[in-house]
């Protein structure tokens, strides 16, 4: 496996790298996470320079490149070395979904907003009885009348204040063996959201969304009816790759904003970074980095090779150990700067944040574990 970038994926990186430069985007970031705004100028800028393009077939806007995942992984990377909230990106290279699964009407309404950066769609699964056994889930679709009716709540939903469409996720009121999903207009009466405070990833939204007789048609179905779980969960891998990617860029920054604090801090006469428990820790979150970027890098590697597949056990291991990997890397920067990390406008505390949610949000330690040993367990049975 070679990882080294192509020319044209070293130009892709560098035009992301001159943005991140183009102004002091943290001030920016850090307007948005107080104010609990999705950062829109920030991501718009993005989709310029086509970072919603990545993953994209040519034949609907796409790029073309022969390593989009690759691409994406160093995309995120650069990114996230500059303390970039790319957990705000989640749904853009995630329009390669709708294209595959929706109808022509709802993959117009999607790719619409091409090179906007405007949040337009997101998942609904997560109900305050069903997380992540999926199977518990409540909400339910009946016919009546030529009509379909929705009924239920979702709960922890990101994005659910900004989107205008969501991708819920419900079982048949007549066979609760059926599970199905729609692409239902959040501008449609009979929905309420309720919108809930998070410790972190304040930048975009999370609201519980109640459906109360929100009357649909058949052709707002999203995909075939009765796929909804087996589609649900092919994305689910691609998404748990996108967290630990996110986590990894972010870490960096912490780190790197530890280790020059470390080299310029001086106590009893030289710099704090001379002393041997702090040269622990920078040898510890360098090694942590280190790890981190070989596994994603080699999972975006295989998953170019298979279509753009991500393979479930990859996907899980990349997830929990970026996860806690990069919160640890950030708990220990915080530690090597003290005081600046916890009593500032220091992005390190933002970054902490967010990367302790992210051991819960698109799937918690305990089922990527779960996930990760079944798959490694599945390669020893006789």
């Amino acid at each position: 496996m070679d990882f080294r970038l192509s020319e044209e994926q070293e130009l892709i990186v560098d035009s992301y790298r001159a943005y991140m430069e183009s102004e002091n985007w943290e001030a920016y970031f850090h307007e948005c996470d107080e104010r609990h705004e999705y950062p829109l100028r920030w991501v718009a800028g993005l989709c310029e320079l086509g970072f919603d393009q990545i993953m994209l077939p040519e034949s609907h806007g796409g790029l073309g490149l022969e390593q989009p995942c690759v691409t994406l992984m160093a995309v995120y990377e650069v990114l996230g070395r500059y303390g970039a909230p790319t957990y705000v990106l989640y749904q853009l290279p995630g329009f390669e979904t709708v294209i595959r699964e929706g109808a022509p009407a709802q993959i117009e309404a999607v790719m619409s907003t091409l090179g906007t950066g405007e949040q337009i769609w997101n998942s609904a699964c997560t109900e305050p009885g069903a997380g992540s056994d999926v199977g518990a889930l409540a909400t339910t679709y009946r016919r009546e009348n030529g009509k379909v009716y929705l009924n239920g709540t979702k709960t922890f939903i990101t994005s659910s204040a900004g989107v205008r469409y969501l991708v819920v996720m419900a079982k048949s009121a007549e066979d609760d063996t059926v599970f199905s999903e729609f692409f239902v207009d959040m501008e449609k009466p009979g929905i309420t959201l309720s919108p809930l405070p998070k410790l972190g990833l304040r930048m975009d939204s999370c609201c519980e969304v109640y459906f109360d007789n929100v009357e649909l048609d058949e052709a707002d179905f999203f995909g075939t009816e009765g796929n909804g779980f087996n589609r649900g969960v092919s994305d689910f891998n691609f998404e748990r790759w996108l967290v630990g990617a996110c986590d990894y860029g972010t870490a960096i920054s912490a780190f790197e904003d530890a280790v020059a604090h470390a080299n310029a801090r001086t106590a009893f006469g030289r710099p704090i970074g001379r002393f041997q428990l702090n040269q622990l820790k920078i040898a510890e979150m360098q090694i942590a980095l280190t790890n981190m970027r070989n596994m994603l890098y080699e999972a975006a590697w295989k998953a170019d090779q298979a279509d753009g597949t991500f393979d479930p056990t990859a996907a899980a291991m990349c997830k929990y150990y970026c996860a806690n990997a990069a919160f640890q890397v950030t708990d220990d920067a915080m530690q090597v700067m003290g005081g600046i990390a916890v009593a500032s406008e220091h992005r390190i505390n933002r970054i902490w944040r967010d990367l302790r949610v992210d051991r819960i949000s698109g799937g918690t330690d305990e089922m990527m574990i779960l996930t990760a040993s079944k798959g490694v367990s599945r390669g020893y049975r006789s």
